[in-house]
């Protein structure tokens, strides 16, 4: 099980809090309520091993958690980070500055208080985690503060290193580590028993340590108690005496944690490969049929069958178990929709009718735009899909563009659909969430989303059949612009522009006032022999003050409608130049695997912001698809941009795209182009085009902290040489040349240009002309020199 996302952003009204109570209930606590007047917000990433072992980073308002009671297992480990917090037992209370650890014995009577906020990493060790071996009884043990040395420095230190990297630690990996995290906290634990002076107390201490010593000569075939007593520097009448008292002999223990270890691994997945004779060896058994009769007369049943009933079960937990963190009727909904089996939903047309069949079996529908039609300013894998097309299927897409709002009267102003989706007034406003960051960003004197993402899709769409390691290819078969509906400007088309804050030249203004952000407004004609864009007017950005009372400074919140009179129009702007048209979609996406709400803005495999006017009608885009339905979105029109986007934006015009989807399955691209594409890939008539990113799966690479991170480490450098790699693994594996050759033929005829450098995850492309290989794809010899 991968690392889990959660954020109660995700949630309306009392079911975030529900939420965040299910994922605190996985760890034994209980949140006792965020402190008076504070907003409830939560989030959290953790991870459950194979053997119960959980482990999870926490941030939330100021609040109380204390211990669910009967909770089985080793202390909880609770170390803050960033603030402190106060332990309150009884009527103590001590204060617990961030970097220390507490251990808090499960059921017990403690609170933890976190006054000014709750960043904690939490470590949870069931006694199961331990396979059958016995741990110390520390229920009625008081909590215990650690500072920063000796055994408790480095189980603090692998607890938050662990919770750093949780979600870039592969299966394998976090299983050792989980494994080896609950080892130091049973080791931690025990300084907890060592501490009292009730004589009891001293004598399951000894008993741990016996334990432990076992363990550790678990591979041996004669463990000996005389060896083991020596150790401890005791009588072996004594240690007999030990265990008689919790009521079984010393063999008889040795003999049980030796079955117990080997069912571990025998129902262990990845030892399925492992001999049952070599598992038998690894724990003391010389014989292998002795094994089995012990093993069957123990557990009721041999041990190949024992691992193939785990199998199974394994392979059934996978398919049918759901999102941890959910609130559990949440969960049962899903469960019982999937059970159901998938439906396919009727196609969405603007005239109410269902798909319209094409030659060749396929259907067309129709994806009209309006508020309930799209999804602004992030991708997500949750997103329910509007429509379920198939394979070959021909889609018409209406899309708008998040800069309409830069003048309402021409791109907004008489569209129904437009108005639809930026309807917002003090009291309503129809797209809440415009962005992937929190729904209540007032603390960042934002609206929702606090604007980390900006693109208005369209969708998502699913696509039958398509699962993670398929390929969908998305061909453009048109594009039509969208007309303005106002009365003073009607059928004409509108575009705008924005030399904004994020753009490459904002620290490199050389006229006063600076920093400035300008906005400019074009016509965009398209009846023209050859269309292009003419400006209208410019304005620099004044600050503007949303329906919500929130004032924008910057042009930093997408659909910040400019109000009349605020602004100063600039006429006569590039007067007598006329733009070539390049209309093309900006973003064209299908939804990422690795968390939940995913920024818009930063490209990366699964395309997105690719922001490459070489994907214009004609064209066509690969994705690998990472989730099942692919879920395709589209979005982000431009009628021209040059390469690398300067200054912020293109020419932003909102138009309608109709597609031919098709699904290429794994197991029948072999051999082809799409073998192993984990990239975006475009195609046109003439060329193919690579796209390289600074980071091109950053989600993974930076893991919970990638949407932030990569704005920061984006450099051209690193795109340059990811557009490299990919455009020589491409001339390696899908043209046969040998590397030699590959690199080549890049620095005499591939073009690399700079994709651009405003969309957080810097891009450069490389494009390969087809006419290189026309004479070696057609079995013609190359002519002679």
């Amino acid at each position: 099980m991968n690392a889990q996302p959660f954020t109660s952003e995700s949630y309306s009204g009392d079911a975030g809090e529900a939420a965040w109570q299910d994922v605190l209930r996985g760890f034994g606590l209980q949140s006792l309520g965020a402190r008076q007047g504070s907003p409830a917000h939560a989030s959290a990433l953790s991870r459950l091993s194979s053997s119960g072992v959980r482990l999870g980073k926490f941030s939330a308002d100021a609040q109380s958690l204390r211990s669910l009671p009967s909770r089985a297992g080793l202390p909880l480990l609770l170390m803050p980070v960033e603030n402190s917090t106060v332990l309150v037992v009884g009527e103590d209370r001590q204060i617990v500055a961030a970097g220390q650890l507490i251990l808090a014995p499960r059921g017990a009577d403690w609170q933890l208080q976190f006054q000014r906020g709750l960043r904690a990493v939490v470590l949870s060790v069931p006694a199961e985690a331990f396979r059958g071996r016995k741990v110390p009884p520390l229920a009625a043990v008081q909590p215990r503060v650690f500072g920063a040395e000796g055994l408790a420095d480095i189980v603090g230190r692998t607890a938050l290193a662990t919770a750093e990297a949780l979600n870039r630690l592969s299966e394998a990996e976090w299983e050792a580590v989980a494994q080896s995290a609950a080892e130091l906290l049973l080791a931690l634990s025990g300084e907890l028993v060592a501490a009292t002076s009730d004589p009891s107390s001293s004598r399951a201490a000894l008993l741990q340590r016996l334990y432990a010593a076992i363990e550790r000569s678990m591979g041996s075939e004669d463990i000996s108690i005389a060896d083991i007593a020596q150790a401890e520097g005791i009588s072996e009448r004594y240690v007999q005496k030990l265990f008689e008292g919790t009521g079984e002999s010393f063999s008889h223990y040795v003999r049980e944690r030796r079955l117990q270890r080997a069912w571990h691994d025998l129902a262990n997945p990845a030892e399925a490969a492992v001999p049952i004779a070599e598992i038998a060896y690894r724990y003391g058994f010389a014989d292998a049929a002795h094994f089995s009769r012990l093993f069957r007369e123990r557990f009721g049943l041999p041990p190949r069958e024992l691992r193939r009933r785990e199998a199974e079960r394994q392979t059934h937990s996978a398919v049918a178990s759901g999102q941890r963190g959910w609130p559990q009727e949440a969960l049962a909904q899903l469960r019982a929709r999937q059970a159901a089996g998938p439906a396919r939903r009727p196609t969405l047309r603007e005239d109410g009718e269902a798909g319209a069949p094409v030659p060749g079996g396929a259907a067309r529908h129709y994806l009209p735009v309006y508020a309930q039609h799209v999804h602004w300013g992030y991708f997500s894998r949750s997103l329910d899909p509007l429509i379920e097309i198939a394979s070959g299927d021909i889609v018409t897409i209406e899309t708008l563009t998040q800069h309409a709002s830069d003048d309402p009267e021409r791109m907004i102003e008489g569209d129904p659909g437009a108005e639809s989706v930026f309807h917002w007034t003090p009291t309503d406003k129809t797209v809440n969430r415009r962005g992937a960051g929190p729904l209540d960003a007032s603390v960042f004197g934002r609206g929702a989303g606090e604007g980390f993402g900006v693109h208005i899709c369209t969708g998502p769409i699913a696509v039958h059949g398509a699962q993670p390691g398929d390929v969908l290819e998305v061909h453009i078969l048109d594009i039509e612009p969208r007309r303005s509906r106002h009365p003073a400007h009607a059928g004409r088309v509108f575009g705008s522009s924005v030399a904004a804050w994020w753009g490459y030249h904002y620290s490199e203004l050389l006229s006063e006032p600076h920093p400035r952000e300008c906005v400019t407004i074009y016509e965009i004609v398209t009846e023209a022999d050859e269309p292009y864009a003419e400006a209208l007017h410019s304005y620099r950005w004044e600050p503007q003050t949303d329906p919500s009372g929130v004032q924008h400074v910057l042009y930093d919140y997408p659909g910040v409608l400019v109000r009349p009179g605020t602004v100063t129009l600039q006429t006569n702007v590039l007067e007598g130049v006329r733009i070539p048209l390049r209309p093309h979609f900006g973003v064209i996406a299908v939804a990422p695997r690795e968390a939940e709400l995913v920024d818009s803005v930063p490209p990366a495999y699964f395309g997105g912001n690719l922001d490459n006017w070489r994907l214009g009608k004609g064209a066509t885009v690969y994705l690998p698809v990472s989730v099942p339905g692919a879920l395709l979105s589209v979005g982000d029109p431009h009628a021209a941009q040059g390469d690398g986007e300067l200054s912020g934006t293109a020419i932003e015009c909102s138009m309608t795209g109709t597609f031919r989807v098709t699904l290429h399955k794994k197991a029948d691209i072999g051999g082809t182009v799409l073998a192993d594409l984990t990239y975006p890939l475009i195609e046109t008539p003439e060329d193919w085009v690579l796209t390289g990113f600074s980071h091109p799966n950053y989600l993974a690479e930076f893991g919970a902290s990638g949407q932030s991170e990569v704005y920061a480490k984006s450099s051209l450098d690193l795109a340059m040489r990811d557009a490299f790699r990919k455009m020589r693994r491409f001339l390696m594996t899908t043209k046969a040349l040998s590397e030699d050759e590959a690199v080549a033929l890049m620095s005499v005829a591939v073009d690399f240009g700079i994709t651009q450098v405003v969309d957080g995850n810097w891009g450069v492309h490389a494009i390969l002309s087809k006419r290189l290989f026309a004479q070696h794809e057609s079995g013609e010899a190359a002519p002679e020199s």
